[in-house]
Order: C-alpha cells, then sequence, then structure tokens
C-alpha cells in the first residue's frame, strides 16, 4: 500500500506543479485554450493520444470487446492507430490549422460558425458538444474508480470526486498548456506502464503461448461460430460484422469529435503537423492496440468478480479483475498509467466544453461585448460547473463505460464529422446540409436510446456517422449555396499555404 500510495503522490505533485508553471504563459484567451497556436508536434502529439484512449479503452472497451471477440478485439487497436491517429492527421490536421487560423476559429462549433456564415449553427453545436461531452466524461470516472476500488479499497464515490478535483485544478490553473504538458508526462507513463502490464498478466498464464493455447479451448457463444472452439484465437474472432462496427466508431469517430480535432487547432506549424502524425500513429498503436490485445485474453480470467448478484457479467470488472492478483509495484503502475490516460481526457474534455460554453454560447449572443478578462473567468467557472454535472452522473451512471461512450462518440461524430470533413474540402456545402447532419447525428442516437432499435448504441453511431456522410453532399446539392465571394474568401487560405 504504501508503494502505491508513493506512486500517487508523485504523481499529483507533478501534474499540480505544471498548472502552476502553465499559469504564468496563459494571459489571453487564444493562451488559455489554443496554447497560443504555437505547440510543438510531440506535445500536441502526446496530446491527441492521451485524449483519445483513457480508462473508458483501458477498462471498459478493452474489458468488453476482449471478452466479446477475443485476440480479434486488437484489430480495435490498429483501426485506432492507422485511422483515428494517422488518417486523421493526414486529412485534417494540415487542412484544419490552416483554415481555422484564417478565420480566427477557437472551437469546432466556432468553426461552422465561421465556415459556414451562421451563429445558429454556432450554438446548435455548442449545445450538441456539451450535452452529449458530459456521458462520455462520465464513463471516464466510472473506468478510473472500479481500479481505485481494486487497488485501494477505496470507495468509489471518493475515488471519482477527488479525481475531478485534481483535473480541475491544473485545468483551471494552466489552461490548455498545462493539460499539453501533462498529457506528455502521462503518455510517457501510458508508453511503459502498458508494456509491463501485458508482460506480467501473460506470465501469470505461463506465457504467450501457453496463454493462447489456453483460450484456443473456449467455446464460442456468439454467431455462425456458436459452440466452437478456437473462436477467440481466430484472425476476425466469432463476430468479425458487429466487430467491424465498433472499429468505425472508435477510429473514423475521433474524425468529429471537437476536443480531438482542436489539438490541430494548436500546432504550431506544418512541419509540425508531419512529425506529430507519425508519433501520433506510433502511440496509438501501442497504447490501443495493447489495451486491447490484454483485453483479448479477459476469459482466461473469469470468475465470481465479473459477475452481479443475478449473473449477468460486469464488463467493466473484467480487467480490474485481471489485474487483481499482480505485485504492489505492478498494481501502482496499473492505477498510474490509467490515471495518466483518464486525466488527460478529462481535461481535454472540460477544457473544450468551458470553451464552447464561453466563446460560442455566450460571447457575441447573450453578452455582445466581453473582455478577455471576463471570458477567462467565465471558462474557467464553466470548468468547474462541466466537473461537477459530470461528476453527478458518474455517480449513478445508468450503463456500462461502452454504452456511455458510444452514446457520446455517436451522437458528437454523426453530427459533426460530415460537415467537418466536407467544409475542410469542399466549397459546395451549405447550412441546410449541416443541419441535417446535426438533426441525423443527434436524431439517431438519441432515438436509439429510447426505442433501441439498434441493439448496440456502438452500432448505432457508426450508424449516425455514415448517414452524415451520405447525407451532406446530397443535400448541399439540392439546396442554396453560400455567397460565392465569402466561400472563396475563405477558401484562399489553402493557395497562400500552397496546398
Amino acid at each position: 500500500m504504501a508503494i502505491k500510495i508513493v506512486f500517487l503522490v508523485c504523481f499529483f505533485l507533478v501534474m499540480i506543479t505544471v498548472g502552476i508553471l502553465a499559469r504564468k504563459h496563459t494571459t489571453s484567451v487564444g493562451d488559455f485554450v489554443l496554447g497560443g497556436r504555437a505547440v510543438g508536434p510531440w506535445l500536441t502529439a502526446f496530446a491527441y493520444g492521451t485524449s483519445y484512449f483513457s480508462a473508458v479503452v483501458f477498462v471498459g472497451y478493452a474489458g468488453q470487446f476482449g471478452w466479446k471477440y477475443g485476440l480479434a478485439s486488437t484489430w480495435i487497436g490498429i483501426g485506432n492507430a492507422l485511422i483515428g491517429s494517422l488518417l486523421a492527421w493526414v486529412i485534417l490536421g494540415q487542412r484544419t490549422r490552416i483554415m481555422t487560423n484564417h478565420i480566427k476559429s477557437s472551437t469546432m462549433p466556432d468553426f461552422f460558425g465561421g465556415r459556414f456564415d451562421s451563429d445558429g449553427l454556432k450554438i446548435a453545436a455548442s449545445a450538441i458538444s456539451f450535452v452529449f461531452l458530459v456521458p462520455y466524461t462520465a464513463s471516464v470516472y466510472n473506468g478510473l474508480s472500479r481500479l481505485f476500488e481494486m487497488a485501494f479499497n477505496v470507495p468509489y464515490s471518493v475515488c471519482v470526486i477527488a479525481m475531478a478535483a485534481l483535473t480541475g485544478l491544473y485545468v483551471i490553473m494552466g489552461g490548455y498548456m498545462a493539460t499539453a504538458i501533462n498529457d506528455f508526462i502521462q503518455g510517457i507513463i501510458m508508453l511503459f506502464g502498458i508494456a509491463a502490464i501485458i508482460i506480467a498478466v501473460l506470465s501469470k498464464q505461463g506465457g504467450f503461448i501457453e496463454a493462447i493455447g489456453k483460450l484456443a479451448e473456449f467455446e464460442s457463444d456468439v454467431g455462425l461460430t456458436m459452440g466452437q472452439q478456437g473462436a477467440f484465437t481466430s484472425f476476425f474472432g466469432p463476430d468479425p460484422i458487429n466487430l467491424l462496427g465498433v472499429v468505425i466508431l472508435t477510429s473514423l469517430g475521433t474524425w468529429g469529435l471537437p476536443q480531438m480535432v482542436h489539438k490541430f487547432y494548436t500546432i504550431k506549424d506544418d512541419k509540425s503537423i508531419k512529425t506529430g502524425t507519425i508519433i501520433s500513429t506510433i502511440f496509438a498503436l501501442i497504447i490501443a492496440g495493447g489495451s486491447y490485445f490484454l483485453g483479448g485474453f479477459g476469459r482466461l480470467f473469469d470468475g465470481e468478480a465479473i459477475y452481479n448478484e443475478n449473473g449477468k457479467i460486469l464488463y467493466d470488472a473484467i480487467v480490474p479483475n485481471m489485474l487483481s492478483n499482480l505485485s504492489d509495484v505492478l498494481i501502482g503502475i496499473v492505477v498510474v498509467l490509467v490515471l495518466s490516460a483518464s486525466m488527460s481526457t478529462l481535461s481535454s474534455l472540460v477544457l473544450t466544453s468551458s470553451s464552447t460554453l464561453t466563446l460560442d454560447f455566450l460571447k457575441g449572443t447573450i453578452y455582445k461585448n466581453m473582455s478577455e478578462k471576463k471570458q477567462l473567468l467565465l471558462m474557467r467557472i464553466f470548468i468547474v460547473f462541466f466537473i461537477v454535472v459530470s461528476v453527478l452522473l458518474a455517480l449513478d451512471p445508468p450503463a456500462f463505460i461502452a454504452q456511455l461512450m458510444g452514446i457520446s462518440w455517436g451522437a458528437l461524430a454523426g453530427s459533426f464529422l460530415a460537415p467537418f470533413l466536407y467544409g475542410l474540402y469542399w466549397k459546395r456545402v451549405t447550412k441546410a446540409a449541416v443541419w441535417a447532419s446535426f438533426i441525423s447525428g443527434v436524431g439517431i442516437t438519441t432515438s436509439n436510446m429510447i426505442l433501441g432499435y439498434i441493439e448496440s448504441p456502438i452500432n448505432a453511431g457508426a450508424l449516425a456517422m455514415a448517414v452524415g456522410i451520405i447525407i451532406v453532399p446530397i443535400v448541399s446539392v439540392f439546396t442554396p449555396k453560400l455567397k460565392q465571394e465569402k466561400v472563396d474568401e475563405i477558401f484562399a487560405c489553402y493557395k497562400e499555404n500552397e496546398i
């Protein structure tokens, strides 16, 4: 216990120290939200990666999908690296940095307002962001707190409140730069931690080959492979169709998440984009690939701890149960690893939500003339507000981690991905098409929550993204164009930068 507490205390001290030091460089709204648009490739790449992967992945997704698909769940991590990181940086990175700088956009809702000359779109995007970032944040608290209960026997509510308070403290003090520096430190911890944990867990099963052999003996309990042995060690697993849906949502979904795309706003130049692409992809391959690979062995750790009183499996308990018999040193590493992943994601979420409410919802609409000092104050107040709301939800979560995250990602990516992507490349996108994407993304996600016509919210989210990609060009063809001079002026930024 002493070793685990020392790890935690050191970790907390480093995070708070960074927040205090970064505060000196946070004197304007641009500094607080964007790091002055001068953040280097290493900090940006690690900020992207650590915001991407949290306890939601390590505890919730790795446990649930590792159990369902076996070692084939590793494809989710590979998809995250190649689609969610590599292609995202290649396709979105440079154009996002250039256009958002040109139209003076600080957030994704602000981008929609400036790109499509519509305050209504900006306000709507702001409302969608705030509402659907809350369940995502709650899912992060939930996953981390289960590990704390396992390692320290600390009540769930205490874990949630302590984690929220610490995250809020360093974000309020140092803004984006404190978040980015802490993300880099947390990312280093995650890289070393995941390798140590995989080696330790497999050693408990007699090594990699022995563990594969044991896993191959399990009979499949889903799909066409029902009753067959070896499905959980096969190339595509027992249920490749649903596996593909998870890959699409968790990989392509990042292209439409405000807190992820925001990283491209902050990077300083094109050279940094190229370097950051490589770093981010390697980081994702190790962290996501390692997490899902580890989760794929979950069935080897079957036991009473992963079932509730009704005999129903608790997916969120699978990974903590796998790790419960490790040494104190390794459990300390696990806790700091998942704490690192979760706090980096939380800090990104609370900063995104607070800046969106202040800059996109209040500034220019309710408060026509708002000084920079007042903007900074309001953003810090909203950080506290957002944390309190998400903590209240996390203390009484309505579903498993994966379901909470699926609802959030589905609504956000289903609404934003298509109009954001097309808006960077195609002049012909119309306001009506963006509205159609917003309505379909939120509509599919929320209606499925109520009616349940698609069993998995993960697949519902994938459907919402696919519908957006289809309807935006169709609606754009049949609805009024934006003013050509306005669009030409916006796209002139690419010519100036030789794209």
